[in-house]
């Protein structure tokens, strides 16, 4: 009998942290003309796909990542009709983005063409009705290049990125937040990956830092995801308009029901509104941002 293959997250390699997978079967790996892509299947947390030895989305888990980026921001707005997606080549955020009745525009850009060809492939539960949806327009292109050229606003940006390094490393700039803002809706969201904060402290205080040079309001919101390792995991959140954070539960939910109340496997209106409140060295983080 072979050997199994194990595969190794690497991301937290400098703080002497990796995370081994064993691989059930290796279904696709290569080196594409941006990253190095992997997509095995596990026993327990499904199909998986890596990108430079960061998990990216694990079938078992990714429910949760994808219902809290999206509709934590298209709740609180309330009547968001175009959305950008910046990232996200899987295609499972746009999927819940188009749940909502409001939403008339999609677009999504992706720089990695083969993440959708890869999704297209083995994600068919996402691409599938995404590709059939005549409000979805697919974009391969750089996100900021894609910001800085198009004409249309948006009333939610929902940046799916990969963790600041390679391909990904522009979408944490504040040139980049700066391009967002330009293209948002007066009252328009922007939301983040980023990170874990346990592990990756600074990169969350810096991107809040930057946000708040730029929005009336930043902070951010958590979510505990197993496959991302470390404890919570923080989405990035800007807006000019204050008062969109503080949605009750009660406000949330009967947005909720004007949508179709659409099925959730872990958002709740409850969830989303004390989604806000944050573990206490959490808020230090966001609150050491507020004071640079």
């Amino acid at each position: 009998m072979a050997e199994a293959r194990w595969i190794t997250e690497t991301l937290f390699d400098e703080l002497g942290v990796r995370i081994n997978y064993r691989a059930k079967k290796v279904l696709r790996e290569t080196r594409t003309g941006h990253q190095h892509l992997v997509l095995f299947e596990h026993a327990f947390f499904g199909t998986m796909l890596m990108l430079d030895g960061a998990t990216q989305i694990a079938t078992r888990d990714a429910f949760i990542y994808q219902e809290m980026m999206t509709h934590v921001p298209l709740f609180a707005h309330g009547r968001a009709h175009d959305v950008l997606i910046v990232g996200g080549g899987d295609c499972a955020i746009a999927n819940e983005v188009l749940k909502h009745k409001t939403v008339r525009h999609l677009a999504q850009v992706e720089i990695d063409p083969a993440v959708v060809d890869f999704a297209r492939r083995y994600f068919p539960q996402f691409t599938k009705p995404v590709f059939a949806d005549r409000r979805f327009e697919s974009v391969i292109g750089d996100g900021m290049t894609y910001l800085k050229r198009t004409e249309r606003r948006f009333d939610a940006i929902i940046v799916d990125s990969t963790d600041p390094t390679g391909p990904g490393k522009v979408l944490f700039s504040e040139r980049f937040y700066a391009a967002c803002k330009r293209r948002l809706n007066e009252g328009g969201i922007l939301v983040t990956q980023n990170g874990v904060p346990m592990l990756q402290p600074r990169e969350l205080t810096l991107s809040v830092t930057k946000l708040r040079r730029l929005f009336a309001d930043a902070a951010c919101y958590v979510a505990a995801i197993p496959t991302y390792i470390g404890g919570h995991m923080a989405m990035g959140w800007a807006t000019d308009d204050r008062r969109l954070r503080a949605a009750s539960a009660p406000a949330l939910a009967a947005r909720y029901r004007r949508a179709g109340k659409f099925a959730t496997k872990y958002w709740t209106p409850e969830v989303q509104a004390a989604a806000f409140a944050l573990p206490r060295f959490i808020a230090d983080l966001v609150e050491s941002a507020r004071a640079r």
